[in-house]
Protein backbone atom coordinates (compact mmCIF):
# COMPACT_ATOMS: atom_id res chain seq x y z
CA UNK A 1 0.00 0.00 0.00
CA UNK A 2 1.29 3.56 -0.64
CA UNK A 3 2.29 6.07 1.78
CA UNK A 4 -0.60 6.89 4.09
CA UNK A 5 1.27 10.43 3.41
CA UNK A 6 0.72 10.36 -0.33
CA UNK A 7 -2.94 9.37 -0.32
CA UNK A 8 -5.68 12.21 0.37
CA UNK A 9 -8.38 12.06 2.47
CA UNK A 10 -11.41 13.27 1.58
CA UNK A 11 -14.42 14.16 3.90
CA UNK A 12 -18.12 14.00 2.99
CA UNK A 13 -19.94 16.23 2.02
CA UNK A 14 -17.61 16.95 -0.80
CA UNK A 15 -17.78 19.88 -2.31
CA UNK A 16 -17.46 20.94 -6.19
CA UNK A 17 -13.88 22.26 -5.54
CA UNK A 18 -12.51 18.79 -3.42
CA UNK A 19 -14.19 16.93 -6.28
CA UNK A 20 -12.56 18.79 -9.25
CA UNK A 21 -9.24 18.53 -7.65
CA UNK A 22 -8.73 14.57 -7.62
CA UNK A 23 -7.29 12.97 -10.47
CA UNK A 24 -7.18 9.36 -11.88
CA UNK A 25 -5.05 7.96 -10.28
CA UNK A 26 -5.45 9.39 -6.88
CA UNK A 27 -5.92 6.98 -4.19
CA UNK A 28 -8.18 8.31 -1.44
CA UNK A 29 -9.49 7.76 1.69
CA UNK A 30 -13.13 8.84 2.54
CA UNK A 31 -14.47 9.68 5.93
CA UNK A 32 -18.14 10.86 6.75
CA UNK A 33 -21.42 9.43 5.54
CA UNK A 34 -21.68 7.52 2.22
CA UNK A 35 -25.13 5.94 0.33
CA UNK A 36 -25.53 2.77 -1.04
CA UNK A 37 -28.09 2.71 -4.47
CA UNK A 38 -28.19 0.16 -6.54
CA UNK A 39 -30.63 -0.64 -9.58
CA UNK A 40 -33.92 -0.21 -7.69
CA UNK A 41 -32.86 2.71 -5.94
CA UNK A 42 -31.62 3.91 -9.26
CA UNK A 43 -34.41 3.42 -11.02
CA UNK A 44 -36.80 4.60 -8.26
CA UNK A 45 -35.23 7.92 -8.46
CA UNK A 46 -34.60 7.89 -12.08
CA UNK A 47 -38.57 7.47 -12.63
CA UNK A 48 -40.30 9.41 -9.75
CA UNK A 49 -37.75 11.79 -9.83
CA UNK A 50 -38.30 13.11 -6.36
CA UNK A 51 -37.16 16.75 -5.35
CA UNK A 52 -33.77 16.82 -3.48
CA UNK A 53 -35.67 18.65 -0.23
CA UNK A 54 -38.53 15.53 -0.72
CA UNK A 55 -35.35 12.31 -0.11
CA UNK A 56 -34.91 11.12 3.24
CA UNK A 57 -31.03 12.04 2.78
CA UNK A 58 -29.19 15.32 1.32
CA UNK A 59 -27.62 14.19 -1.59
CA UNK A 60 -26.08 17.32 -2.44
CA UNK A 61 -21.59 16.70 -2.24
CA UNK A 62 -22.94 12.84 -1.19
CA UNK A 63 -21.25 9.85 -2.36
CA UNK A 64 -23.07 7.07 -3.75
CA UNK A 65 -22.09 3.36 -3.27
CA UNK A 66 -22.77 0.57 -5.79
CA UNK A 67 -23.20 -1.60 -3.36
CA UNK A 68 -25.47 -5.17 -1.71
CA UNK A 69 -24.29 -4.88 1.88
CA UNK A 70 -24.83 -7.88 3.23
CA UNK A 71 -26.35 -6.46 6.80
CA UNK A 72 -27.45 -8.41 9.95
CA UNK A 73 -30.35 -6.99 12.81
CA UNK A 74 -30.64 -7.58 16.67
CA UNK A 75 -33.06 -5.90 18.50
CA UNK A 76 -33.42 -3.52 16.05
CA UNK A 77 -29.74 -2.38 15.09
CA UNK A 78 -27.98 -2.82 11.53
CA UNK A 79 -24.57 -4.10 11.50
CA UNK A 80 -22.84 -4.49 8.60
CA UNK A 81 -21.05 -7.67 7.55
CA UNK A 82 -19.94 -7.27 3.97
CA UNK A 83 -20.11 -4.30 1.64
CA UNK A 84 -18.12 -5.12 -1.26
CA UNK A 85 -18.76 -2.85 -4.43
CA UNK A 86 -20.71 -3.97 -7.42
CA UNK A 87 -20.20 -3.67 -11.50
CA UNK A 88 -21.63 0.03 -11.79
CA UNK A 89 -22.32 -0.88 -15.21
CA UNK A 90 -26.00 -1.58 -14.49
CA UNK A 91 -26.63 1.93 -13.38
CA UNK A 92 -25.04 3.71 -15.97
CA UNK A 93 -28.27 4.62 -17.63
CA UNK A 94 -29.51 6.51 -14.51
CA UNK A 95 -26.07 8.27 -13.24
CA UNK A 96 -26.15 11.52 -15.57
CA UNK A 97 -29.71 12.30 -13.82
CA UNK A 98 -29.11 11.42 -10.22
CA UNK A 99 -25.25 13.05 -10.64
CA UNK A 100 -26.76 17.04 -11.79
CA UNK A 101 -30.86 16.41 -10.03
CA UNK A 102 -29.15 15.64 -6.54
CA UNK A 103 -25.31 17.07 -6.75
CA UNK A 104 -23.61 13.88 -5.84
CA UNK A 105 -19.80 14.58 -6.20
CA UNK A 106 -18.53 11.25 -6.19
CA UNK A 107 -19.74 7.32 -6.91
CA UNK A 108 -18.05 4.59 -6.08
CA UNK A 109 -18.24 0.88 -7.65
CA UNK A 110 -16.33 -0.90 -9.74
CA UNK A 111 -15.96 -1.45 -13.48
CA UNK A 112 -16.23 2.22 -14.65
CA UNK A 113 -18.58 3.92 -16.62
CA UNK A 114 -19.70 4.92 -19.84
CA UNK A 115 -17.78 7.95 -21.42
CA UNK A 116 -21.94 10.07 -21.29
CA UNK A 117 -21.37 9.59 -17.25
CA UNK A 118 -17.99 10.88 -17.14
CA UNK A 119 -19.17 13.67 -19.32
CA UNK A 120 -22.04 14.01 -16.83
CA UNK A 121 -19.02 13.95 -14.36
CA UNK A 122 -17.22 16.44 -16.49
CA UNK A 123 -19.99 19.20 -16.31
CA UNK A 124 -21.56 18.71 -12.54
CA UNK A 125 -18.16 18.76 -10.63
CA UNK A 126 -17.93 14.29 -9.73
CA UNK A 127 -15.75 11.46 -9.89
CA UNK A 128 -15.89 8.02 -10.03
CA UNK A 129 -13.96 5.75 -7.12
CA UNK A 130 -13.10 2.52 -7.62
CA UNK A 131 -13.43 0.24 -4.75
CA UNK A 132 -11.68 -3.45 -4.05
CA UNK A 133 -13.87 -6.18 -5.39
CA UNK A 134 -13.57 -9.27 -3.30
CA UNK A 135 -12.84 -7.63 0.20
CA UNK A 136 -16.05 -6.86 1.12
CA UNK A 137 -15.73 -8.17 4.95
CA UNK A 138 -12.84 -6.08 4.85
CA UNK A 139 -14.73 -2.84 3.61
CA UNK A 140 -17.15 -3.49 6.10
CA UNK A 141 -14.52 -2.94 9.03
CA UNK A 142 -14.39 0.47 7.38
CA UNK A 143 -18.12 0.81 8.02
CA UNK A 144 -18.40 2.42 11.73
CA UNK A 145 -22.30 2.76 11.90
CA UNK A 146 -25.61 2.28 9.79
CA UNK A 147 -27.33 6.06 10.00
CA UNK A 148 -30.11 4.75 8.35
CA UNK A 149 -32.03 3.34 5.75
CA UNK A 150 -34.72 4.13 3.00
CA UNK A 151 -36.95 1.72 1.10
CA UNK A 152 -36.12 -1.29 3.17
CA UNK A 153 -39.76 -2.66 2.68
CA UNK A 154 -40.30 -2.14 -0.28
CA UNK A 155 -36.55 -2.99 -1.81
CA UNK A 156 -34.88 -5.13 0.82
CA UNK A 157 -31.62 -5.19 2.64
CA UNK A 158 -29.61 -5.41 -0.58
CA UNK A 159 -31.38 -2.73 -3.17
CA UNK A 160 -32.50 -0.61 0.26
CA UNK A 161 -30.31 2.44 0.39
CA UNK A 162 -28.17 2.58 3.37
CA UNK A 163 -26.73 5.82 4.83
CA UNK A 164 -23.23 4.29 6.02
CA UNK A 165 -20.89 6.49 8.45
CA UNK A 166 -16.99 5.58 7.12
CA UNK A 167 -13.95 5.90 8.54
CA UNK A 168 -10.54 5.74 5.93
CA UNK A 169 -13.01 3.91 3.52
CA UNK A 170 -10.25 3.01 0.86
CA UNK A 171 -10.60 3.84 -3.10
CA UNK A 172 -8.99 5.36 -6.05
CA UNK A 173 -9.96 7.95 -8.70
CA UNK A 174 -10.80 6.24 -11.92
CA UNK A 175 -12.68 9.02 -13.81
CA UNK A 176 -11.92 12.70 -12.58
CA UNK A 177 -14.32 16.02 -13.74
CA UNK A 178 -12.34 16.73 -16.63
CA UNK A 179 -13.56 13.20 -18.12
CA UNK A 180 -10.38 11.58 -18.33
CA UNK A 181 -11.15 7.81 -17.49
CA UNK A 182 -8.77 4.61 -16.83
CA UNK A 183 -11.45 2.70 -18.13
CA UNK A 184 -11.65 4.40 -21.48
CA UNK A 185 -8.09 4.22 -21.79
CA UNK A 186 -7.71 0.64 -21.24
CA UNK A 187 -10.56 -0.43 -23.61
CA UNK A 188 -9.00 1.99 -26.13
CA UNK A 189 -5.39 0.48 -25.65
CA UNK A 190 -6.32 -3.43 -25.62
CA UNK A 191 -8.55 -2.39 -28.80
CA UNK A 192 -5.80 -1.49 -30.83
CA UNK A 193 -3.43 -4.36 -29.53
CA UNK A 194 -6.22 -7.05 -30.19
CA UNK A 195 -6.28 -5.03 -34.23
CA UNK A 196 -2.85 -5.32 -34.39
CA UNK A 197 -2.58 -9.18 -33.19
CA UNK A 198 -5.37 -9.74 -36.11
CA UNK A 199 -3.67 -8.11 -38.83
CA UNK A 200 -0.57 -10.41 -38.06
Amino acid sequence: MKDKAAIKIIETPLSEETARELRVGQSVLINGTIFTARDKVHGYLMSQKPRPEEMPFNLDGAIIYHCGPVISEENGSFTVIAAGPTTSQRMQMYEPFVISHYGVRGIIGKGGMSMEVAEAMRESGCVYLHAIGGAGALLAEKIKKVEGVWMLEEFGRAEAMWALRVEEFPAFVTIDSTGASIHAEVERTSKQRLSGLIQR
